[in-house]
């Protein structure tokens, strides 16, 4: 097939987009697949005109994930990888895709939203505190010294009110991290993430070599089946197609709550998804080419 990879963006997330958007098209091309890349941006759009039977973006952040790049792809009618805006749309937005999970009575940790201009409010214990729309772990806090240290919170908050509007405080739960990745709206193995600094941050996921991902998480096989089926019905909720990544924080009873979902998980090398879809045998050249697939099938058949 003829396959076009947008990537890059104008998102804070643009330099991670610009690996993943070279191994996908490595991958693809490895699978006889005909492939033009481009960098893609809302001043820049010519890459859609290129013809293609698939589109693959794989822009992260702002722009490209957010279901601005899905909608543009929807008017025009072109097949593409991923979910659909809608669901983009929302699983961007942390507070949205927390509100859809909790009238879903799925376990998400408690919250508050704290907008520019508001008297920044004390934080009794400790917090995250992080920007409603971003990725990659990029303008998240942690202040697990809140209890010693009350004004922590408010100066992180502060901090992160600088560049958005409004931010999530969100309680902080101390235990394992394990993260979902979803293929075909089917949960993978998971993976328990094992960094060696204090937080799993755009640091620890894109830069740092010694964050440890684990199939062997240590946890009851229970506790994984019952984080797998809490990762597929959060998906379900918001409605995510073909791929994503949840991530679950467990407690010290191993209670799971649900932090996040990534609609367009990363592929570098890095990458948890594509190291998931590995780890059960699928290697990173018959991933992305079952995604093209998937998403060519699905034009032909509402053709």
């Amino acid at each position: 097939m003829n396959i076009t990879v947008l990537f890059g963006g104008p998102s804070a997330e643009r330099e991670v987009s610009l690996v993943s958007g070279q191994s996908v098209i490595d991958g693809l091309r490895s699978m006889g697949h005909t492939v033009f890349g481009s960098d893609v941006s809302p001043s820049d759009l010519s890459g859609l005109d290129h013809p293609a039977d698939v589109i693959f973006p794989v822009l992260h952040g702002q722009f490209g994930e957010s279901g601005e790049l899905q909608e543009l792809l929807e008017q025009r009618g072109i097949p593409f990888v991923g979910s659909g805006s809608a669901a983009s749309r929302l699983g961007m937005n942390k507070v949205d895709t927390k509100r859809a999970w909790a009238a879903a009575k799925l376990p998400t940790p408690a919250y508050r939203v704290v907008k520019r201009g508001e008297v920044i409010p004390a934080t009794p214990g400790a917090c995250v505190v992080k920007a409603i729309s971003s990725g990659s772990s990029i303008d998240v806090i942690l202040c697990k010294a809140a209890a010693e240290q009350p004004a922590q919170p408010q100066a992180a908050i502060g901090q992160l009110l600088k560049r958005h509007e409004e931010v999530l405080v969100e309680q902080f739960i101390d235990g394992v991290e394990l993260t979902v990745g979803l293929l075909e709206e089917r949960p993978l193995p998971p993976i328990r993430i094992v960094p060696k600094r204090e937080f799993f941050d755009y640091e620890a996921k894109y830069k740092a070599s010694d964050t440890e991902h684990r199939f062997d998480t240590g946890l009851p096989d229970s506790v994984v089946a019952h984080c797998q089926e809490l990762a597929r019905r959060a998906n379900e909720v918001v409605g995510a197609r073909d791929l994503a990544r949840v991530d679950i924080m467990l407690d010290k009873q191993h209670n799971p709550f649900l932090l996040e979902i990534n609609t367009l998980p990363g592929f570098t090398p890095k990458s948890l998804l594509p190291e998931a879809a590995k780890h059960i045998g699928i290697e990173f050249g018959a991933l992305v080419d079952l995604l093209v697939r998937r998403a060519h099938q699905r034009k032909r058949a509402a053709a």
